[in-house]
């Protein structure tokens, strides 16, 4: 490829990258922090070690209904967070790291579920995914803040 295609690539990138930030932040009716537009990582320090992982943010669809926004919610928080995990050093550590932001990427769907749901067996399914998932990320976390007493 040409530098000229290459610029003409990067360029048509980035605009749409920055035209699809400013549509999420106006989108009537779409709690961005719910959505993952900016959410705190729940990663303690120790995964951290290697440094935070750049992502460019996912584009969402400006005209998402609610339902599915909230399906999508926390999806780039979850990928930046898996990655910064899965950088730590030891790989057990890594393993661990990056598995809490992926159980809570699960969490964040199943919720969505739950809000907006019809499907008695998929609600049921989505609270035990949540009940599952809250208490591996109780266990992960624990079993981290023991590996950086050490």
């Amino acid at each position: 490829m040409n530098t000229f295609k290459t610029a003409l690539l990067a360029f048509a990138l980035l605009a749409g990258t920055a035209a699809s930030s400013s549509a999420q932040d106006a989108m009537p009716g779409h709690d961005m922090a719910a959505m993952g537009g900016e959410v705190a990582s729940i990663l303690p320090d120790i995964c951290k070690s290697a440094g935070e992982a750049a992502m460019m943010p996912m584009p969402m669809d400006p005209e998402m209904d609610q339902a599915h926004a909230d399906l999508m919610a926390g999806m780039d928080a979850m990928n930046r967070d898996m990655m910064t995990g899965a950088k730590a050093e030891d790989i057990d550590v890594a393993f661990v790291c990056g598995m809490i932001p992926h159980h809570q990427g699960a969490i964040s769907m199943a919720k969505a579920e739950l809000a907006h749901g019809d499907d008695e067996w998929a609600k049921a399914m989505a609270q035990k995914v949540v009940d599952a998932q809250e208490a591996e990320i109780a266990e992960m976390l624990a079993w981290l803040k023991e590996q950086a007493a050490k």
